[in-house]
């Protein structure tokens, strides 16, 4: 749990409302989305905890009854997020350097350069590719549980990636009752097969709108920590 609040701890700081503390090489850092991890593009701050957040990235948990702030788990009031109007001005405001050329750029655009900047596509051409391990004779156990794709726990829809699955019971099973199964969690070792969630589409969009190991790469210690603090959140709702 102490990784978890670190975590926490560390956005809270990038989110401060004051003006560049590290110069042009924590700039934009301090103004990144802690959820898609880029620039804030149409930032928007909830207005019980202050947090602030991309607005098409904070849009999944306002379909949500009893939303959740993604960063401090904290309930907010959906009629209570306003366009982070002080951010976007700073945001016009602040220049630096871009990851690849170095060319200092307004963070308003800094997204924009980015994806036309040749100096990062070659950076990204450059990283390491995926190599498969060499083909081998032992046997290859039956019963390793599947953790790619997934069924849909109320109308049985299968195949679905994590987001696939996100999606489709945002789109299909937004007013289903029903407590189901989280497939996900039930193929992880931590999982219950048995737990059936009170909320599962709010469970699904606060927990498994990113895939966990995008984040963590947790110890078995860890992981029970991690365990712990699941079944607490999900016996809340």
């Amino acid at each position: 749990m102490a990784m978890f609040r670190s975590l926490v701890a560390s956005a809270q700081q990038r989110q401060s409302p004051a003006g560049p503390a590290n110069g042009d090489s924590g700039l934009e850092a301090q103004f990144t989305c802690p959820i898609c991890l880029e620039v804030y593009y149409r930032p928007v701050a909830i207005g019980s905890c202050g947090h602030t957040f991309c607005g098409e990235c904070l849009q999944p948990c306002l379909q949500v009854p009893s939303p959740l702030c993604p960063l401090c788990r904290l309930p907010f009031d959906p009629k209570k997020v306003d366009k982070a109007t002080h951010v976007e001005k700073q945001l016009s405001s602040y220049k630096a350097p871009c990851r690849g050329c170095n060319k200092k750029v307004t963070l308003a655009k800094m997204r924009v350069h980015i994806s036309s900047c040749l100096k990062v596509q070659e950076q990204m051409a450059n990283c390491p590719k995926f190599v498969p391990v060499l083909p081998t004779s032992q046997p290859i156990p039956s019963n390793i549980p599947n953790r790619s794709t997934f069924a849909c726990p109320y109308c049985g829809a299968r195949n679905l990636d994590q987001q696939e699955l996100v999606k489709h019971c945002v789109e299909s099973h937004r007013s289903d009752p029903n407590r189901v199964v989280c497939p996900i969690c039930s193929a992880m070792p931590w999982g219950d097969p048995s737990y059936k969630s009170a909320n599962f589409l709010q469970h699904l969009l606060h927990r498994h709108k990113f895939s966990y190991d995008t984040f963590v790469d947790y110890s078995i210690d860890e992981e029970a920590a991690f365990q712990a603090a699941l079944a607490l959140s999900l016996s809340e709702n």
